[in-house]
C-alpha cells in the first residue's frame, strides 16, 4: 500500500474518506487505488455509529473502487448492503 504520511493524511479532504464519525474522526481513506483496496479489506473491521453510516461508507468504497477500475466481487463484504450496524 502506498505510504500516507501524517502530513499527507491531514491534507486530505473529509470527502476523501469513506467514513467520518460524529467527532470528526476520519476512517478508511479513499485517496488512491491501494487505499481503496485497503478500505475494502477493512470495511467489516471498522466500527460505525449507525447502520446508515455503515451503508454510506460502503457506497463510497464501491464508488471509489469503480473510479479506480477495481472489481468488487459479489462475495466481497462491501459488495452488498449488510443491514447490520
Amino acid at each position: 500500500m502506498a505510504n500516507l504520511t501524517e502530513k499527507k493524511r491531514d491534507s486530505l479532504r473529509a470527502d476523501q474518506f469513506a467514513y467520518v464519525d460524529s467527532k470528526g474522526g476520519e476512517h478508511l481513506p479513499l485517496n488512491d487505488e491501494s487505499h481503496v483496496r485497503n478500505a475494502m479489506a477493512r470495511w467489516n473491521q471498522t466500527e460505525f455509529e449507525s447502520a446508515t453510516a455503515k451503508e454510506s461508507a460502503r457506497r463510497k468504497i464501491v464508488s471509489a473502487a469503480k473510479r479506480h477500475g477495481i472489481e468488487v466481487s459479489d462475495d466481497s463484504g462491501v459488495a452488498k448492503p449488510s443491514g447490520k450496524s
